[in-house]
């Protein structure tokens, strides 16, 4: 006998409108069964089924499906295995589920093409693999969409940023610095950035570049730009690079990079060394002293060699912001870094660093720092690139 679910969803494949579908299997539910109905129906055939409910937890930032080996899900402490619908211990349901929530994205994942990485409606990410490219079965990864932005006090009080160094970010804003948000995968890049793009001036323009648009910060004039994926026939590809260069011609008071993960990092430092100050980019690395590597690899892929990204990226980048994720699942801004010359390479020197107690320390880099923020004990008090002063 098949499920109320089931017959809703027979009914909806029929051409049948949700309300008479609903009112069909009405069989004695009551106010409350029929409208717990609906929502199990829309989850099916609208969300992202048995999974919805985690995605509709606000602690919820993360949720795995291993084939049909079980649920994880992570709510801000690491993951953890979750309940789940039955249903998920079915591969082939796994499969269906997947293929369902790639068309929702607008793509394709068959045997053809059997990986897919897109943005749901929601805004929620969807990374799907199929078999045999995945030898457990189906594997689904949700990320989830921070609906409301956190504020710099939030941070605060999170104990994200320490108290005493939201001066100095707000000043990275006022003095229109370029900044680089680096930090390893789930470590709050962008939860982060989005607070700082929050305190730019509101007649300010902010032109934001993304794989897909997830950067949604508190500010009147944000403009998205997102690149579009080759089709089946390998055509039709926009890049990050080319939107970059596209960004520059919208009059762009900010320009704002994501993520930099290849050839387009060329682009943005040269958009960063034109004129284009006050812009940010987010960069995957696992401590601040990774990221100078990290720079140099991505200019390989634009044909850069060492000795050209370590002069641009000196010229480019005024500050590093590296943040981590701690075992107690908090995200923190550990360290504010400098890149320098190092001989012919390239390396970040610390200019405050945190301890795990929330300790702020300073660093050898911190005259440089204050000096082109105008903040008190710079050793001179100076002007850096931009005006440090009123």
């Amino acid at each position: 006998m098949s499920t109320p679910v089931a017959q809703v969803r027979d009914a909806l494949v029929r051409g049948v409108p949700l309300a008479g579908a609903l009112g069909a299997a009405d069989a004695g539910l009551g106010a409350g069964g029929l409208l717990r109905l609906e929502t199990e129906v829309r989850a099916h055939v609208r969300g992202a089924g048995p999974l919805q409910r985690f995605l509709d937890d606000p602690a919820v930032t993360d949720v795995l499906v291993n084939g049909g080996d079980g649920v994880w899900v992570d709510r801000g402490g690491g993951l953890e295995r979750a309940e789940a619908d039955d249903l998920l211990t079915d591969p082939a349901t796994v499969r269906a589920l997947a293929t369902r929530l790639a068309a929702a994205c607008g793509q394709r994942l068959d045997d053809a093409s059997p990986v897919v990485d897109g943005t749901l409606p929601d805004g929620t990410r969807l990374h799907a693999v199929l078999p045999p490219l995945s030898a457990s079965g189906t594997l689904i990864s949700l990320r989830t969409h921070r609906t409301r932005v956190l504020t710099p006090d939030e941070l605060v009080a999170g104990g994200t940023v320490p108290a005493e160094l939201m001066p100095v970010l707000r000043a990275l804003v006022d003095r229109r610095a370029n900044v680089l948000v680096s930090g390893a995968t789930g470590s709050g890049k962008t939860t982060l950035l989005a607070a700082m793009l929050s305190l730019v001036g509101h007649g300010e323009r902010i032109v934001c570049i993304e794989e897909s648009a997830e950067l949604r910060p508190d500010h009147p004039h944000v403009v998205h730009l997102q690149v579009r994926r080759a089709n089946v026939q390998h055509v039709g590809e926009v890049p990050l690079a080319e939107l970059v260069r596209a960004a520059m011609r919208m009059r762009p008071d900010r320009i704002v990079l994501g993520e930099c993960r290849g050839a387009e990092v060329r682009d943005v430092l040269g958009a960063l060394n034109t004129g284009h100050d006050g812009g940010w980019a987010t960069v995957h690395a696992n401590t601040s002293a990774d990221v100078p590597a990290r720079l140099v690899a991505l200019g390989a892929l634009a044909g850069m060699t060492g000795p050209t990204m370590t002069a641009q990226a000196v010229s480019a980048l005024d500050a590093v912001l590296h943040v981590r994720r701690d075992d107690d699942g908090v995200r923190r801004l550990a360290e504010v870094g400098i890149l320098e010359r190092a001989g012919d390479e390239l390396a970040c020197r610390p200019a405050l660093t945190v301890d795990v107690a929330g300790t702020v320390t300073r660093g050898p880099a911190w005259a440089r720092l204050a000096d082109r923020l105008g903040l008190d004990g710079a050793g001179g008090g100076g002007r850096g690139r931009h005006a440090a002063g009123p």
